[in-house]
């Protein structure tokens, strides 16, 4: 699994390829994700559209990483779900936990308020 990280604006991007299970993909997420918070990085939009698969351990790493930013005061939110990958979160009832946009611009724009709440503070 690979996973790039790009910028827009406040909100960091990570464009996540392949397949989210156990292992070395579970933890390449993770240690993209805890390296964003380390820098401050707290606005996160993981952009799954080449998910092609995701297992319990893949789940487990997408709840603790939302944990994870929330404890440091950000948010974390899902874009561009393949229609399996959708359809697994909404039956575990994950998507409850996760705001999840269709278009990356939408997600973006959703996260507007916090930034400003952050240049606030």
């Amino acid at each position: 699994m690979k996973v790039e990280a790009r910028g827009n604006g406040e909100v960091e991007i990570l464009d996540v390829n392949g397949k989210l299970t156990l292992g070395e993909p579970t933890a390449a997420l993770r240690d993209a994700i805890r390296n964003l918070i380390s820098q401050g990085r707290k606005l996160i939009l993981l952009n799954l559209a080449k998910i092609s698969y995701i297992d319990s351990a893949g789940i487990g790493e997408l709840v603790s990483s939302f944990v994870a930013v929330e404890k440091q005061g950000g948010a974390l939110k899902l874009v561009n779900l393949e229609k399996r990958v959708h359809g697994i979160l909404q039956m575990t009832k994950i998507l409850t936990v996760f705001e999840v946009f269709e278009s990356e611009e939408a997600a973006v724009a959703s996260f507007a308020t916090l930034a400003s709440l952050e240049t606030a503070q």
